[in-house]
């Protein structure tokens, strides 16, 4: 029987443990997960803050010690990855709790990837291509708890981490099914402490997952009504919490919406990312940021393919005006959020623009644009965000 019915593999996240003051659990389900000297990796920035001693609190009370790794960088390499091996393998660490945002969630699991596997596989040997995954050793990963103080990246409920190479300038996505945490911990008041700037970062972050999700050609209808109600969640809740810091109940959803975004991108990504990869790669700004300065250019490339869908989803959220009234939000949100106007006012000054579109057109999230990026339009695309 002849049919156009598609072949597609679908997966849904690890357990995840949602509500205020559930970083008090932390040591019970580290201890269910087999860990007796776990590796907390989080980030410079946060290593010194309450929150984080608090977490390490309820580690040492429970007999399972104080460890920190936290020499992270916003876009962490694998020299970064290398020190945090380095650390684990001294302390004989038996597993990794990812404390901080999408620098540290990525890093801790890469540690926990590549700690005990053999010294002569390349972490860039692991990279997300088809199935590379299979050269790792399973059995030498180390088990993963995460613990997200931002909502944006959602890499607490995924089974992939970005990993910058030094050399080469490019980010690449590191694969395999053991980087899914065993358990996630998402506790909204870790998140209140968060600098406005990084609020709005991580928040647009978690929007364009859900955005291009959305968009993305691809099928899976699960993914695609999660990406439905993460946007929805982010319209309503993102301007609240960047106003008023202290609404819980406004950081849970938009805690909410950063997993669903990301569970949502299986179902694929498109120029966003992979316009933003390279330029956080090679100029270090941050990432949701950038997904968030580009975003109403990517949305005019893509309009012809994307503008009635998101007609329907204008109308899920609540928005008027269908496509244009969708895309209006989306400029009235980044207003909102002081978002820096283009690449230009980001702080990328004279792009080398051969370099990135070469760079933007061998990222995998360029494959699930629904319009085919080519050298000729990715580079009009960056001149247009610029």
């Amino acid at each position: 029987m002849s049919h156009d019915v598609p072949n597609r593999n679908w997966s849904y996240p690890t357990a995840i443990k949602f509500g205020v003051g559930r970083i008090g659990e932390l040591a019970d389900h580290a201890k269910e997960a087999g860990l007796k000297k776990p590796l907390l990796v989080t980030d410079k920035a946060l290593a010194s803050l309450p929150i984080t001693a608090a977490a390490l609190d309820v580690l040492e009370k429970a007999g399972l010690g104080r460890a920190v790794f936290s020499d992270v960088d916003p876009n962490p390499n694998e020299k970064n990855m290398a020190a945090g091996i380095a650390v684990y393998n001294e302390g004989k660490h038996d597993g990794v709790i990812c404390f901080g945002g999408g620098s540290a969630l990525d890093l801790g699991k890469m540690i926990a990837l590549m700690a005990g596997q053999k010294p002569k596989l390349s972490v860039w040997e692991l990279e997300d291509i088809d199935d590379w995954w299979t050269r790792a050793d399973a059995k030498k990963i180390a088990p993963i708890i995460a613990v997200p103080t931002t909502a944006g990246t959602g890499s607490e409920v995924g089974r992939a981490g970005v990993l910058t190479n030094s050399e080469t300038h490019k980010k690449k996505i590191i694969f395999h099914p053991a980087l899914m945490p065993k358990v996630t911990i998402c506790d909204p008041a870790l998140t209140v402490g968060m600098p406005k700037f990084i609020t709005a970062g991580t928040g647009m972050d978690a929007l364009a997952h859900c955005l291009e999700a959305y968009c993305s050609p691809f099928y899976h209808p699960m993914s695609q009504g999660i990406a439905l109600e993460g946007m929805r969640l982010v319209f309503e809740n993102l301007p609240k919490v960047y106003k008023h810091p202290d609404d819980l109940m406004a950081r849970g959803h938009m805690m909410s919406a950063a997993a669903m975004g990301a569970v949502a991108f299986q179902k694929g990504l498109g120029a966003i990312h992979s316009l933003s990869h390279p330029i956080g790669a090679v100029y270090n700004t941050h990432h949701g940021t950038t997904n968030a300065v580009v975003m109403p250019m990517v949305l005019d490339f893509n309009r012809k393919a994307v503008k009635d869908r998101l007609a329907a989803a204008a109308a899920y959220c609540g928005i008027k005006g269908g496509y244009k009234g969708f895309r209006s939000r989306i400029m009235d949100l980044r207003a909102e959020l002081n978002i820096p106007e283009n690449l230009t006012k980001l702080g990328v000054t004279n792009p080398d623009l051969d370099m990135l579109t070469e760079m933007a057109l061998e990222d995998p999230s360029c494959g699930g644009n629904p319009v085919k990026m080519t050298r000729k339009n990715t580079r009009a695309l960056f001149e247009a965000c610029l």
